[in-house]
C-alpha cells in the first residue's frame, strides 16, 4: 500500500487536483481519513464550510496527508481499507450500524453480492457463510461502483431466488440462477455453466472491492490468451470486451487510448481459407442468420468479424418487414437487400449464411445485383448435413474434411450469428408479452 504524503495544513494549495484519500494528522496520531475526487477542494472544504463533525477535530490537525489514485472509484476501494488498517480516532467515533456500509460474498454455489450496514446475512432460512470488505463510508457512491461493476461482472443480488428472472436478468446484469428451476432449463444441462458464471463473476467484483483489481485484469487476460490459444475466438473476445469495460470503469473518466488486441495466427488462417474458397482476399467476414416462430417475431442478424476476431460495433439486426408468412430463404433475401443499400457500413470479403444450397442461391442472386460488390465471394453452412456450400463450386465440402482451425472459425461465425439472432427475436417476443398501459 502505498504512504501519505504529508503537507502543511497551511500549505492546502499544494495539494493536487486529483481524485485520491486524504486524512488528517496532529502530532502523533492519524485523527481522520476521506476520499475526494479532488484532493486539494474537497480538503478546503473542511476549513471553508466545516460540519459539526469537522469541528471535533479541525483544531488538532498539524498535517494533511494524501495518496493520489487513478478514479473515484480507487479512492473510495482505498478509503475503506485504510480505516480498517489504521483505524482513525474520528472516523471510528462515528462507526456505527447506520454510518458505515460493506460488501457482502455469501459462499455457495450461486453467490450473492450485497451491501449492508451489519455483517450478518439477513432473513436466510439457511445460515451461509458470508465474506465482508469494508468499512465504507459513502454509501452512494458504494452503491454507484456495484452498479457499474455489475455491468461488467453480472451477478446475482437477492436473497431468496424468485421462480422466475427478474428484470436484472433482462437487462443481463445477472446469470438467472433462477431460470435453473425451469424444466427446460432442467433438461439443456444449464446448471454447470450458469454455476462457473455466478462464481467467478461473484469473485471477481469481491477481490476489486478488496482493492485488487490488478490481479482480477492479470486473470481474464490469462483467460483470454487461452481461449484464443484453443480457437475460441467467440469466448477471447467476449473477455476482451469485459477487460476494456472493467478498465474503463477504474479509470471511471479516463479514455483508454490503449486496445487489448487477441492474438491468433491470422495470417495462417486467411492463406489457408483463401486457397480453399479460392479469393485473393479475405479480411472482413459477415455472417447472418434468422430466428422466427411460424413467422411471428422474424428477425435476421449480421454479426462481423475482422481478422477473425468479432467486432461488435458493426453488428446490425434486422426486423423482417415481409408481409406473408417467411421462408428462411425470403428472410435471407430481404437482409441481404438492405444490408446492400449501407455502402457506409463497408463491404466483405466473404459472406457466411446459415443454410443450404437455396440459401446459398438466394445469397448468391441478390449479390450479384449490385455490379460492384459482386467480388464478395458467398458462402453456405448446411449443419445439419454438415456441409459447406461455396459460391462457384459444384460440390460442398464436409466439415471434418476441413482444417481444425478454418473448422472452428467458420462454426465460431455461425454460432455468433445465430446467438445474435435469437437475442433480438427473444427482445421483441418479451417486448410483445409486456402488458401495454
Amino acid at each position: 500500500m502505498e504512504k501519505f504524503k504529508f503537507v502543511s495544513k497551511k500549505r492546502i494549495s499544494q495539494l493536487p487536483k486529483f481524485p485520491g484519500v486524504y486524512c488528517f494528522k496532529n502530532k502523533n496520531e492519524i485523527l481522520y481519513v476521506g476520499k475526494a475526487v479532488n484532493l486539494r477542494e474537497r480538503v478546503k472544504n473542511h476549513f471553508q464550510q466545516p460540519s459539526y463533525k469537522d469541528y471535533l477535530f479541525l483544531d488538532k490537525v498539524e498535517k494533511i496527508g494524501y495518496i493520489k489514485t487513478n478514479s473515484e472509484i480507487e479512492a473510495l476501494i482505498l478509503e475503506a481499507e485504510l480505516i480498517k488498517k489504521l483505524q482513525p480516532k474520528f472516523n471510528v467515533i462515528w462507526r456505527d450500524s447506520k454510518n458505515y456500509f460493506f460488501v457482502g460474498k455469501t459462499i455457495e454455489d450461486f453467490p450473492q453480492i450485497f451491501w449492508t450496514h451489519q455483517k450478518k446475512v439477513k432473513s436466510q432460512k439457511s445460515k451461509v457463510k458470508t465474506e465482508y470488505v469494508g468499512p465504507f463510508v459513502n454509501g452512494k457512491a458504494l452503491k454507484e461502483t456495484l452498479k457499474n461493476l455489475r455491468k461488467v461482472f453480472p451477478f446475482r443480488s437477492c436473497r431468496t431466488l424468485p421462480n422466475s428472472p427478474c428484470l436484472w436478468y433482462h437487462l443481463e446484469r445477472c446469470p438467472a440462477p433462477c431460470i435453473l428451476k425451469t424444466k427446460s432449463a432442467k433438461e439443456i444441462g444449464l446448471k454447470e455453466k450458469i454455476k462457473k458464471e455466478c462464481q467467478r463473476n461473484a469473485e471477481n467484483v469481491f477481490k476489486i472491492i478488496q482493492g485488487k483489481k490488478k490481479e482480477v485484469l492479470k486473470k481474464l487476460k490469462k483467460e483470454m490468451r487461452e481461449s484464443a490459444k484453443k480457437e475460441n475466438f467467440e469466448e477471447a473476445a467476449k473477455i476482451r470486451d469485459q477487460i476494456l469495460a472493467l478498465e474503463k470503469v477504474l479509470e471511471h473518466s479516463k479514455i483508454l487510448e490503449r486496445e487489448i488486441k487477441i492474438e491468433i495466427p491470422w495470417k495462417e488462417i486467411e492463406e489457408k481459407l483463401k486457397e480453399i474458397l479460392k479469393v485473393e482476399r479475405i479480411s472482413r467476414i459477415e455472417a447472418f442468420d434468422v430466428s422466427q416462430i411460424h413467422g411471428n417475431f422474424a428477425v435476421g442478424s449480421m454479426i462481423t468479424f475482422i481478422n477473425g476476431v468479432p467486432e461488435k460495433n458493426f453488428y446490425r439486426r434486422f426486423k423482417i418487414k415481409f408481409t406473408k408468412k417467411p421462408s428462411d430463404v425470403d428472410m435471407i433475401k430481404e437482409i441481404l437487400e438492405r444490408r446492400f443499400k449501407h455502402k457506409e457500413w463497408e463491404f466483405p470479403d466473404l459472406i457466411l449464411i446459415d443454410g443450404g444450397k437455396a440459401q446459398l442461391n438466394a445469397a448468391v442472386k441478390i449479390k450479384n445485383q449490385k455490379p460492384k460488390i459482386n467480388s464478395i465471394k458467398v458462402i453456405s453452412l448446411a449443419k445439419k448435413e454438415n456441409k459447406l456450400f461455396v459460391e462457384g463450386e459444384k460440390e460442398p465440402i464436409y466439415l471434418k474434411n476441413l482444417p481444425k482451425e478454418i473448422f472452428s472459425l467458420i462454426l465460431n461465425l455461425d454460432n455468433e450469428a445465430h446467438r445474435f439472432a435469437i437475442s433480438y427475436h427473444k427482445k421483441l417476443r418479451e417486448k410483445e408479452l409486456i402488458p401495454k398501459i
